[in-house]
């Protein structure tokens, strides 16, 4: 799983100020936005997947509709993997940010 954990060493040194405080949010943001877009793409497989099954007369189509079925559930498992890794990695990096400025 070292491969979807890239970049998640950052520790703040400061308090977050209003700039990280943005950009914090920004990311947020961003991470809904690909959560979104991993969800739009399964949907799509999925109708993919389904239509394949529903053309008779090309029975050959039926391992690409399996194909594209398979596929949809991975894109939306590893979409919610990623954002809720992310999620939790902004939570942290807040509150631990947070709590240094407070002592």
């Amino acid at each position: 799983m070292n491969l979807l954990r890239f970049g998640r060493d950052f520790k703040p040194d400061d308090e977050v100020i209003l700039r990280d405080y943005l950009a914090i949010e920004r990311t947020r943001l961003a991470n809904e936005r690909t959560l979104l877009s991993y969800v739009r793409s399964s949907l799509y497989l999925l109708l993919g997947g389904i239509a394949f099954l529903q053309l008779k007369d090309f029975p050959d189509f039926k391992y690409l509709a399996l194909v594209s079925l398979l596929f949809s559930a991975l894109f939306f498992i590893i979409g919610v993997y990623r954002f809720v890794l992310l999620k939790k990695s902004l939570k942290n990096l807040y509150y631990n940010s947070e709590a240094k400025s407070d002592e």
